[in-house]
């Protein structure tokens, strides 16, 4: 045992519950993350181009990895997903007076911040240095520090079994029900306590955002604005079109996730995220990402053509640049956001190869730029009303800007409107419609969904998505009821 930690030898320790150290695992059991896991994603999706060093410290040990990445990302202990029944029990056993150990093979400046920010361990034992403290080191450590069944155990998973065995008690925390059989089996098993966790299949999918999907309707525009809905074939190229991006779309979901999981776990409501909250592990993502990734392109290329494919890639790293850097930039954000709505239709033209309409790109541009300002300030209005000063976190606005946000949005609105009844009065509308005018009500139809959603805004009651907001809002579906029923009325030139 010359490789463990240095530390003071002691009397084994024993006897009832009260007089027994208690020691804590940290990963999985303490908190419904792992540190390892954690500092490397905010590594890798922070510094992407340093990402090759990981195998770097990789190669000299695990021990050496932890330690660099504790020194580069370290997550806020405030902020971790904790295992809400197992605190309240610690703190219960910390006011009998019960010694506590965290005893953990995260490195000891992350297990440190943990302890600190709780205030209930008298002693912290980590990997530091060359040793990776986990399983059979773990155990000797303790053993030479407790003595054999001289402490109590709180674990999750395999490489607890060791330590268990070592135990004079083992408590359980969300193992499965093959390492609880284990641990029964090495020793006496006293509390088990549940995961708390969803399925991990409906996590993911939580994830995917399938309810975003709805935004990829816009790729049946340019079919519906070429009339040719009843052409079987370009039927099928725009619903292949529409799975293609929805795969995309979700796989930059899931990574958006995962580059936002520390800014997730500040907010209000995003922090409920799987990955924020714990419900699914880190390393789930990264590997569903690419995948979903994968199949989007095979998907595009098997059955689209091949400028389909290149809008999709297109819209990849936009998207992508987007999630990794530019969404900390005021206003070139929203830009940007207003562009991958916008590149949805040209998706939807190059899926049946048609020509994309001027009047229908600039009327894109402005309604959905009006949309993702509404977005800011959905997320701007709550922190500023709880008087939070400064920037608001992972964006580049600062909570003064409200006001303005506000008035950028809504003229955005009304001017995709006045793009409207330009159109109407072209030439172009002449072309596709009998009766082009009728067209004029779908303006102040227009007008008044765009003046109730940002009033619904400025009351504080918008979900931070106005999509998401769209969908529920029964009156959003009858204003689009409303718009197919005018478009029909004026009589579309076959």
């Amino acid at each position: 045992m010359n490789d463990l930690p240095a530390t003071e030898t002691t009397t084994p320790i024993s006897g009832s519950a009260g007089t027994t150290p208690l020691v804590v695992d940290l990963d999985g059991t303490l908190i419904k993350t792992d540190l390892l896991v954690e500092t490397a994603n905010h590594f890798v999706t922070h510094r992407l181009l340093s990402a090759p060093s990981l195998l770097v410290w990789l190669a000299r040990g695990r021990a050496v990895m932890k330690a660099e990445l504790a020194e580069r990302a370290a997550p806020d202990p405030a902020t971790l997903p904790y295992h809400a029944p197992l605190l309240d029990w610690l703190k219960t056993e910390k006011a009998t007076g019960r010694r506590m150990v965290l005893a953990t093979a995260s490195h000891r400046k992350l297990a440190t911040a943990v302890a600190d920010h709780l205030g209930l361990f008298d002693e912290v034992l980590a990997t530091e240095g060359s040793v990776n403290l986990k399983a059979e080191r773990k155990r000797d450590l303790l053993v030479t520090r407790f003595g054999q069944g001289g402490f109590d155990y709180v674990g999750n998973d395999a490489a607890d079994l060791p330590v268990w065995a070592a135990a004079r008690q083992a408590h359980v925390v969300g193992a499965s029900s093959t390492v609880l059989a284990m641990a029964r089996s090495q020793g006496p098993v006293d509390r088990v306590f549940d995961t708390e966790r969803m399925p991990g299949a409906a996590a993911l999918l939580k994830c995917m955002r399938p309810h975003q999907w709805m935004k990829n309707l816009l790729i049946v525009v340019p079919l519906l604005s070429a009339h040719r809905y009843g052409d079987v074939q370009a039927l099928w190229a725009t619903l292949w079109a529409f799975i293609a991006f929805g795969l995309c779309a979700s796989s930059v979901y899931v990574l958006n996730d995962l580059v936002d999981v520390g800014d997730d776990r500040h907010h209000a409501s995003k922090r409920r995220r799987p990955f924020a909250s714990g419900q699914l592990s880190l390393l789930v993502g990264w590997v569903a990402w690419p995948t979903l990734l994968m199949l989007s392109f095979l998907l595009a290329l098997a059955t689209l053509p091949l400028t389909f494919a290149a809008v999709l890639a297109g819209y990849l790293v936009i998207t992508m640049a987007y999630s990794l850097r530019f969404k900390q930039y005021a206003i070139l954000d929203v830009l940007l956001l207003a562009g991958l709505y916008t590149i949805r239709i040209f998706a939807g033209a190059a899926a049946i190869a048609v020509p994309l309409s001027f009047w229908l790109l600039t009327f894109s541009l402005f309604i959905f730029l009006s949309l993702a300002l509404m977005k800011r300030y959905s997320e701007l209005r709550p922190a500023r009303h709880r008087g939070e000063a400064g920037k608001l976190r992972g964006r580049g606005y600062q909570h003064d800007d409200l006001d303005m946000v506000a008035s950028f949005g809504s003229s955005s609105g009304y001017l995709s409107v006045l793009v409207l009844a330009l159109y109407i009065q072209g030439g172009e509308a002449a072309q596709l419609y009998q009766t082009p005018r009728v067209i004029w009500l779908a303006c102040p139809l227009m007008l008044f969904w765009i003046s109730r959603a940002w009033l619904i805004a400025h009351r504080g009651l918008m979900h931070d998505d106005p999509i998401v907001f769209a969908i529920k809002d029964r009156v959003s579906w009858f204003t689009g009821a409303g718009l197919a029923a005018i478009f029909a009325a004026s009589g579309a030139v076959t």
